[in-house]
């Protein structure tokens, strides 16, 4: 099963993945040759994962955000996923802990890589995914998070941060922990376009 043959997933990619996941050996291997069948080559370029943003939101314009959400995945910079870097990231988006939610929330808004995040990167982010939102449930929004200016000086308030001013992670972390307002804003998933 973990042995070196071409097709097969590594023993130490699969044994980073069981101890750094929640998904046992038969997920993890079953989810290599799924990946395998779509990626021969062992990687997904942007290209092509912005593709598979467009088959879930295919009434929306998914593009930015998901160049966003793929940079965010794209741990060691290449311009591709691997296998391991695609199961890491399907663990943070679909754990149920809030904490691994957040720390990969944060590094979808620091879209510098700077370990801090800005009021205009948060925006470009709530810009991206507002583009998702169909414009029927963007009117069904509150007043004060009805477009992305709105939700993005929304949270920003929420902080007291002042328009120049940066957030750490922990900050941001702890923040949005203690705030169900503000944990709704950072969670929002567009429902997909059926």
């Amino acid at each position: 099963m973990g042995n070196n043959k071409s097709g097969m997933i590594s023993k130490e990619v699969l044994d980073d993945l069981k101890s750094n996941t929640k998904f046992s050996e038969d997920e993890l291997v079953k989810w290599y040759e799924a990946f395998k069948k779509q990626c021969p080559d062992g990687r997904i370029g942007k290209a092509e994962f912005e593709k598979i943003y467009s088959t879930f939101f295919p009434n929306s314009d998914p593009k930015v955000y998901a160049r966003h959400v793929f940079r965010s995945f794209d741990t060691n910079d290449d311009g591709t996923l691997d296998f391991r870097e695609y199961i890491i990231a399907l663990h943070l988006t679909s754990s149920g802990k809030t904490d691994l939610k957040l720390e990969w929330a944060f590094s979808l808004f620091d879209v510098d890589r700077s370990g801090e995040i800005s009021k205009n990167e948060v925006l470009e982010i709530i810009a991206a995914i507002f583009k998702m939102i169909p414009p029927e449930e963007q009117k069904a929004l509150p007043d004060d998070e009805n477009t992305p200016q709105k939700r993005a000086d929304k949270l920003w308030a929420y902080f007291g941060k002042g328009d120049a001013d940066k957030i750490a992670e922990k900050e941001f972390i702890e923040g949005v922990t203690k705030n169900d307002a503000i944990m709704r804003l950072i969670q929002y998933i567009p429902k997909e376009n059926k």
